[in-house]
């Protein structure tokens, strides 16, 4: 591959702590720093997500197509936030659309943190 070339692939990516997830991996710059992009699309009544790793949280990662990415999918069902880090009554992540999110940002645009 060459340095023009985007890195781009579905691939299991196994992490630290015995942590695995599968979809559309591609490398992204932050903040002046590296790191991996998953996207995840959805399955298992799982919302699709993206989640961004640095290097260090990467044990190994191996290239897979899309039918065999999307079969482990289906066994592996891999939340994006834990419900135990959210707030009493947040987060119903497949009752939310696109218009709900219009009325969260109406509600509040006092840019500060609400409890």
């Amino acid at each position: 591959m060459s340095a023009e070339e985007k890195f781009e692939t579905w691939a299991l990516v196994e992490l630290f702590g015995h942590q695995q997830i599968v979809g559309v991996v591609t490398e992204q710059a932050i903040g002046g720093c590296s790191f991996i992009r998953v996207d995840v699309p959805a399955a298992n009544g799982a919302p699709a997500y993206t989640k961004f790793y640095g290097n260090g949280a990467v044990y190994s990662m191996t290239p897979v197509g899309e039918a065999e990415a999307r079969a482990m999918m289906e066994r592996l069902v891999v939340w994006p936030i834990s419900p135990y880090l959210l707030p009493a009554g947040a987060g119903k992540w497949t009752d939310m659309d696109d218009e709900d999110m219009d009325n969260e940002d109406e509600a509040d645009n006092s840019g500060e943190y609400q409890h």
